[in-house]
Parts: C-alpha cells; structure tokens; sequence
C-alpha cells in the first residue's frame, strides 16, 4: 500500500463514495473493519477520526455505549463539490463571465487567510494577482460557504465580471494555471491505469477477483484521480487547449470505477449491516 494513501484520506472516500449514501453515519466499528482492508490499524482509524472531527468534517453521536460518526454540514458540501468535480456531471456551455474574489485580510489573522487560499485552490480558483482570485466557473455558493465558514464578510468582496483586457480569456487562463502541466499529469495516469482497466476487467468477468480486492482497488483508484481536484480548476471546454487529455482520463476512471462499484459495493454492504446486526 502506498505510504501516501493516509487514513484521513480513504476514510473520505468512504465518506464520499459510500457512508454519504446510506443515512450519512457509520458505527466506528464498522469503520475500523473497513479500513482493515487497506491495512489500517483500529489506533490510526480512532485518531484519524478524533482529528477530522476536530477539524469539523464529523461528529460523533453515542448510541448506548457505542459512538457513531457523520459528516457535518461542511464535510457533506465538501463531499458534494467532490463528487460534482470528480464525476464530471455536465455543465452548461459558458457564458464568458468570470468571477473575481478579492480579500484584504489583515497580517494578524494570517492563518485564515493560508486556509483560504488552500480552499481556492482546491475549488478551482486562479491566482490573478496578490489577493485577487478567478474562476470561469460559477462557485458564488462555494465562495459564500468559505466567507461564512472562516468569518471574514469584512475582509472579502466579489464580482462578475466580462474579461476586457488587452489579451483573450485564453491568454488570461495560462496567467492562472498551467495546464501543460496538469495535461502531463493526466497522461501519467491514463498510461498507468490503462493496462490496470484490462487486467482486472478480465478477472472480474472470470470471477477471479473477491469482493474485498475491489472494495481496496475502487477506493484506491478513487483516491489517485481525486488528487486531480487540487490541480485541475475544471475550466469550461471553452477554455481548453486542443489536446486535452482530461476526458480521456475522466472517461478510464469513469469505466475502470464502474467494472469494480458492484463487487465494491456488495463488500461495503456487508460490513455496514454487520454493524447494523451488532447495534441491534
């Protein structure tokens, strides 16, 4: 197993993929079982678990003497927004406005304004110029989240605004990220996971894989084109350079993620009801 694949991060792609889905709460017990399949021990679930409800991702709830852990309001946003990003649902062709998010957000209270950029960063947001943020994308929802989530109403303005610079909107894009880079990235994974695709495709359809094996294998895939949510600011196709490799990547993760969500979900469904059987 990788060395980078924490505890903090796969139990978000169970959170994201599956606890979300079935009432939004799990016995930590249950929990504890499944992340045994990717090597975790019971020490690193518990501490893993106490750290993100500290950060605000869940809370816990006693049922007798066990506890119970789901997401709070910030954890099922950020888990939506994922799964938005990460699914690529289909967006409407765009209309050539972009928003701009500035914030002066004074040197004592420096701590949020590093949160806030990561925040951007991950949402998708371009850094234009010192404290000045763009997005082609319509996140007025994501910005007003963060602005209510780190209380800096005072500190933050934003627009929507038509580009009328001396440059194109292309132009203005390779300002805010590179995308050749981001491009290189995907064609990383579409040459590592490719042969991986037609590997195991053969073995599910021979029955030569178990349950548990996809269960790992879904939630690892998962978890490596997730990375792409903090590189790749989904800009409209508008805005695209003409070899894009990102729908390729999206369409092998997409295919490779559907070959192993059955046995994967069947694996998960019966650890969750054991814990069900144990409460009851």
């Amino acid at each position: 197993m990788d060395k980078n694949f924490s505890t903090r991060s796969m139990i978000f792609t169970i959170y994201g993929d599956y606890i979300r889905h079935y009432g939004n709460v799990i016995w930590i017990g249950s929990l504890i079982k499944l992340l045994e399949a990717f090597g975790h021990n019971e020490q690193a679930v518990r501490a893993a678990v106490s750290r993100m409800s500290k950060q605000g991702w869940l809370k816990s709830e006693k049922r007798g003497n066990k506890s119970y852990y789901f997401l709070t309001e910030q954890g099922v946003a950020r888990m939506k927004e994922a799964s938005k990003r990460i699914y690529k649902e289909p967006t409407p062709p765009w209309k050539g406005k972009w928003w701009i998010l500035v914030y002066t957000i004074p040197e004592e209270k420096r701590h949020l304004r590093d949160k806030l950029r990561e925040e951007l960063v991950w949402s998708g947001f371009g850094l234009l110029s010192n404290s000045c943020w763009i997005t082609p994308n319509d996140l007025e929802d994501e910005m007003k989240r963060m602005i209510k989530k780190y209380e800096i109403e005072e500190y933050v303005s934003y627009f929507q605004s038509t580009y009328k610079g001396m440059q194109t909107n292309e132009e203005l894009v390779k300002k805010c990220w590179d995308l050749d880079e981001i491009n290189e990235r995907y064609a990383q994974f579409i040459e590592q996971y490719s042969q991986k695709y037609v590997i195991d495709k053969s073995k599910i359809n021979k029955n030569e894989m178990s349950d548990s094996s996809c269960f790992v294998k879904s939630a690892w895939l998962v978890h490596q084109y997730r990375k792409f949510l903090f590189i790749d600011p989904s800009l409209p196709d508008e805005l695209l350079p003409e070899k894009w490799l990102g729908d390729s990547a999206t369409s092998l993760f997409k295919d490779y993620n559907n070959i192993l969500s059955k046995p994967a979900k069947r694996f998960f469904e019966s650890i969750f009801e054991l814990g069900e059987l144990i409460e009851q």
